[in-house]
């Protein structure tokens, strides 16, 4: 079964060893905690929890949630939820980012834990669209997005600005 969960600290090895092997950018997909020790990962587990919370936030930063896609009881990709936008994400990564470990790329798998968390982002966001941007070099992740409902805002040389209007 596939479910989206917050991280949480009752799923800490599964967790830090998902964390540990994305690479520190796929996609755009940007994982400050490629590589890191279990030692040090459980004060980041305690760091990514506040920052959903709105505390522990570096300067300029808005609150942001993770959360894991399981297919039953193991992790296989994980999103962002940005809980609103500041002028950096309007006109950059937007609401939403998410990573699918390789193995499970090309089985919908993005797809379906996007439908989720734009369910989810759509209960939370103030806006009245949720934003997204993908890379030109990336057309799984915009089909994902398109399967979704999304349609393309603009562009750019290098990305494509998405959005998905919230059911009013």
């Amino acid at each position: 079964m596939l479910y989206l969960k917050k991280a949480n600290t009752d799923d800490t090895e599964k967790e830090y060893l998902f964390v540990r092997d994305v690479p520190e950018d796929e996609n755009g997909f940007i994982n400050e905690y490629h590589g890191i020790s279990r030692e040090d990962f459980d004060d980041a587990l305690v760091t990514i929890i506040a920052n959903s919370e709105g505390a522990r936030l570096p300067e300029g930063y808005v609150p942001d949630t993770t959360y894991f896609l399981w297919d039953d009881n193991e992790i296989i990709g994980e999103f962002h939820l940005r809980h609103f936008l500041c002028e950096s994400l309007v006109n950059g990564a937007g609401h939403i980012g998410y990573y699918i470990a390789p193995k499970y790329r090309g089985r919908g798998f993005g797809t379906q834990g996007l439908a989720m968390l734009l369910e989810r982002a759509c209960e939370l966001v103030p806006e009245e669209e949720i934003y997204l941007r993908v890379r030109r070099s990336n057309p799984a992740s915009l089909k994902a997005m398109l399967k979704n409902g999304c349609y393309i805002h603009h562009e750019d040389e290098e990305h494509f600005f998405v959005r998905f209007k919230k059911e009013v």
